[in-house]
């Protein structure tokens, strides 16, 4: 991403509109976003009147939600699922987005559609940020900035065990955008380091990645498999030339988010410290739980504690001339120092870039979910 596209975040162009520039607004009541064609499906409450707000998604089925002849720029993508269905729980792990650029062969973007929008554990939270928002109830937003050359192409994926009635999206965008040579494709990926790590392994958050880009942000899901303190690893940066060190790194988990001391209110004086969630334009701590929200059990609602975190890179940018590596090791803390953990960690890599990248299948819907 250029600096010029970092610029989109800012209130620009709020008067006057770039010369040969048009916005558009695709959803299930204008599904091609061509000027004057939405609203069209008739209701009982006549035509015109909110006739096709949604679709609903049959298992097995993919969904064009946007193909769009460019040159242009995706700013805003708002989608809602329920997140079980009769079928089960897990939809927000078991369905996929998937965006390719300028039809190319390998997406750019495939990643479970909860963990995209930093909602982890196939559940829920109310996330406030800069790029990405989670409203009540389930009203996931994107604002990354997206630029695209001549074809955008956005497919909601449906790995889940039946189908997910209801899925209401918008896309908006503009056509008509200069989109310069040093405008780079945006990208996300999902990995897991499913608790068979062995210790002292760094679980990896990217990797492959040749070409010159940006990195802009980073989300954690954790489900503890240890006792104690579970965030004690470095995110590791390794950049262009490193090899055995990296460029960058962390103080630990909690600090890479932007918090400290293991979240705990120790201000409370309590005998037991709270832990305190947060949600802040560049980084925060929205998810932690150790009580199972899926409803996937009449027995019990125990579950392994789970913790959910983003750091958006924005305003101070990761830069790669040549290549990328992000690692995060799995170090825990007690009484008596550190340990080395293997646990359940699933992130999400966002990042733009120039060049191909490196070709990472997305696993399976078994292999996806949750503990």
């Amino acid at each position: 991403m250029s600096d010029k596209e970092l610029s989109v975040f800012s209130w620009n162009h709020v008067t006057t509109p770039p010369r040969g520039v048009r916005s558009h607004s695709i959803n299930a009541e204008n599904p091609t976003g061509a000027p004057g064609q939405a609203a069209q499906a008739a209701s009982a409450l006549g035509p015109g009147r909110k006739g096709s707000p949604a679709f609903d998604l049959p298992a097995g089925e993919t969904a064009v939600l946007a193909d769009i002849a460019g040159p242009g720029v995706i700013r805003h993508i708002w989608i809602t699922v329920p997140d079980r269905t009769a079928a089960g729980p897990f939809v927000l792990r078991d369905l996929v987005l998937r965006f390719t650029w300028d039809g190319r062969d390998v997406p750019a973007v495939e990643v479970p559609l909860g963990d995209f929008f930093c909602n982890g554990f196939a559940a829920r939270a109310l996330v406030t940020s800069e790029p990405i928002v989670v409203a009540p109830t389930g009203g996931m937003n994107s604002y990354f900035p997206m630029p695209f050359r001549s074809r955008a192409r956005i497919e909601l994926v449906n790995e889940h065990g039946g189908v997910v009635p209801g899925v209401f999206y918008q896309v908006d965008y503009t056509t008509g955008d200069e989109v310069g040579d040093d405008a780079g494709y945006f990208h996300a990926q999902w990995r897991r380091s499913n608790g068979t790590t062995p210790l002292g392994e760094d679980h990896v958050i990217l990797d492959g990645v040749h070409g010159t880009g940006t990195y802009v942000g980073t989300f954690v899901g954790l489900t503890s498999l240890h006792r104690y303190w579970w965030g004690e690893g470095e995110v590791k940066f390794y950049l262009d030339g490193d090899r055995e060190l990296p460029s960058l790194c962390s103080t630990g988990l909690e600090d890479y988010a932007g918090g400290a001391w293991a979240f705990q209110d120790e201000l409370r004086r309590s005998s037991e410290p709270e832990i305190v969630t947060f949600s802040a334009p560049y980084h925060g701590y929205p998810q932690h739980a150790h009580r199972d929200s899926s409803k996937a059990s009449d027995f019990s609602t125990e579950a392994l504690p789970m913790h959910g975190l983003y750091r958006w890179h924005l305003p101070d940018p990761i830069y790669f001339a040549e290549q990328i590596r992000v690692t995060l090791q799995q170090i825990g803390a007690w009484d008596f120092g550190l340990f080395e953990r293997s646990d359940d960690v699933a992130t999400v890599a966002y990042w733009y870039q120039i060049g191909e990248p490196g070709v990472r299948p997305l696993p399976g819907a078994r292999d996806r979910s949750p503990r």
